[in-house]
């Protein structure tokens, strides 16, 4: 029995602790950790343990793994501790705020031979994983575009680490865009080209972005492009991804649960759409866990382990810099993992 100890339990955290449920029988869980004492009980409490901390250091000797959802400038320093140590590690996104913290973590895993994992857990939702197997097998000929949205308000308290580039590592793009711009690499393959537009008109909390755009372009010719806001105070599209191949179009409504193709008609009134697939609303980070232990059972790489997680950050970081220039960043160098 795995034993697996969260560390952070607000934010991220609760969401985990939730998804935990999933993996009774399988792995224990053993450890909760917050600096809020009472958030850090709560979690325990509802989980079935004793161990309770304010200080990951306390919790060492009774977890073989961790999930770490902390701020995001402490995933190195906790990080690197917790593989000097010998534990695995399951890292909230994004894995660090600089390339060279994403090495220092990656290269310890490695000599420690642990496994690191970084949560993009958007590529282990239903819908998104048959949307890849459709595109991948080339069900509706070849994808062109893919074009991905997501419209939400996060606003934190007043001098929060969210709202500060420093901590969080940037902006909207960085925190958050960083788990679409892996899954544009991840289906789309090699980029060659990008550029980034943000703002924080309509976000003034944020120190960086809070609105991004994003559009980059393949070595096969195929265009990919992320619009995501921090600052929506309505919706309709939530989380969407459009995939437009050359036999059809498929719709992800990732808020929705459902995955639809639309072929042969253009206007909706005219009909042409069919229902393909349905998932239960919601985050789905069970599946996210269960690859992990899957991968600590079988001593497999995972899905988005270290090195193909630094590729995303490393398209971020070059198309930050190209908009600080003015100019179309060149992507050619980076590889798609």
């Amino acid at each position: 029995m795995i034993r697996i100890g969260l560390i952070g339990c607000g934010g991220m955290g609760q969401s985990h602790r939730a998804a935990f449920q999933k993996l009774q029988g399988r792995a224990l869980f053993t450890a909760a950790v917050d600096p809020d004492l009472p958030r850090a009980q709560a979690t325990a409490d509802l989980m079935g343990c004793n161990t309770v901390a304010a200080d990951y250091r306390q919790i060492l000797d009774h977890i073989d793994a961790a999930i770490l959802a902390v701020p995001h400038h402490l995933h190195h320093p906790i990080g690197i501790d917790l593989l000097r140590r010998g534990k695995h590690l399951l890292m909230e996104k994004p894995l660090a705020n600089s390339e060279i913290e994403c090495l220092d973590l990656i290269e310890t895993a490695e000599r420690a031979n642990r496994t690191l994992m970084v949560a993009y857990c958007m590529r282990f939702h239903p819908v998104v994983v048959e949307m890849e197997r459709l595109l991948k097998a080339r069900t509706y000929g070849d994808l062109f575009q893919l074009s991905i949205w997501t419209e939400q308000h996060t606003q934190a308290e007043p001098g929060s680490w969210m709202h500060r580039k420093e901590t969080l590592g940037g902006g909207q793009l960085f925190s958050h865009g960083c788990h679409y711009i892996d899954i544009l690499l991840a289906w789309m393959g090699q980029p060659v080209s990008g550029t980034h537009i943000g703002t924080n008109f309509g976000t003034p909390w944020m120190e960086g972005e809070g609105t991004s755009n994003v559009s980059l372009k393949f070595a096969n010719g195929a265009l990919g492009y992320h619009f995501g806001t921090w600052g929506a105070k309505g919706t309709r599209l939530k989380y969407s991804f459009h995939a437009h191949c050359t036999e059809g179009m498929l719709e992800g409504q990732i808020s929705q649960g459902r995955l639809l193709l639309h072929q042969g008609a253009l206007e909706a009134e005219k009909g042409g759409e069919q229902l393909l697939f349905e998932a239960p609303v919601g985050k789905h980070l069970e599946n996210e866990l269960i690859h992990f232990v899957d991968c600590l059972e079988h001593d497999r790489r995972p899905l988005t382990d270290g090195r193909r997680s630094l590729q995303s950050l490393r398209v971020i970081w070059k198309l930050y810099e190209a908009e600080t220039q003015g100019v179309v960043a060149d992507l050619r160098a980076i590889g798609n993992g």
